[in-house]
């Protein structure tokens, strides 16, 4: 139960810096407005750098499903595990979404005009509306990531190669993916990070709020997790 307790917690971490750079970006009135893409990919990179800090030294801080899936796959985690770990990983989405909303709920006032930019605090959508493409780019950064964190934890990475840095080498994963090759989809790569956030979005009392992009959420979901499933197999196959 602390395990999964901390991945509960470290989500919620990420989340809540996570969509908090989106929201301090994005909404109007806001001092960081226009800051622009580099900002959110490093605040979304250091995001998971203050969730793995939380959680790791005690569930390994996945704050992912989609990790949690190719790690079991890979027989680096215990699938009896696996259940736990993804409900605490999806509450935490969901709050630390909530704890966004609370937090910027002046600036969501001031924004009530563009529902678009608002639902983009929460969850992802695509820039070019192309479902296949979009989750194929979801799958393939997904994979990327999985790819990389079981890598670091092979032989030469650990314990003095890079994945003795702890945090900073998924962070920079993050922060490389969302630079390039998170411009089409907003990077999602964690259901938890998406869909959690986008039922924050769908019931919390948002001024002026469109729908939460139901006819696209199953992208950021399926993509992601068939993605992780891949990683792990190709894993398997090189090592």
């Amino acid at each position: 139960m602390e395990q999964y307790i901390f991945e509960f917690l470290g989500t919620l971490a990420l989340v809540l810096f996570g969509d908090g750079v989106c929201a301090a970006v994005t909404l109007n009135k806001s001092k960081a407005q226009g800051a622009g893409w580099i900002v959110i990919t490093m605040g979304w990179g250091f995001a998971v750098m203050m969730g793995v800090l939380i959680a790791g030294p005690i569930s390994g801080a996945h704050l992912n499903p989609a990790v949690t899936l190719g790690l079991a796959l890979a027989g680096s985690f215990p699938w009896a595990s696996v259940c736990g770990y993804v409900v605490g990983q999806m509450l935490g989405g969901f709050i630390g979404a909530v704890l966004v909303w609370v937090f910027y709920k002046d600036h969501y006032k001031a924004t009530a005009d563009q529902p678009d930019a608002m639902l983009g605090t929460f969850c992802t959508m695509p820039a070019i509306w192309n479902p296949w493409r979009n989750f194929l780019c979801e799958f393939i950064a997904t994979a990327v990531l999985v790819f990389v964190i079981l890598c670091l934890g092979t032989k030469g990475n650990t314990p003095v190669g890079a994945g003795a840095l702890g945090a900073f080498p998924v962070t920079a994963v993050i922060m490389a993916l969302g630079m390039s090759l998170g411009a089409t989809t907003g990077y999602a790569m964690n259901p938890a990070r998406d869909l959690s956030p986008r039922c924050a979005h769908a019931v919390l009392p948002i001024a002026g709020k469109r729908d939460s992009g139901w006819s696209y959420s199953w992208v950021p979901v399926v993509g992601p997790m068939a993605g992780g499933a891949f990683a792990a197999a190709l894993y398997l196959l090189l090592f």
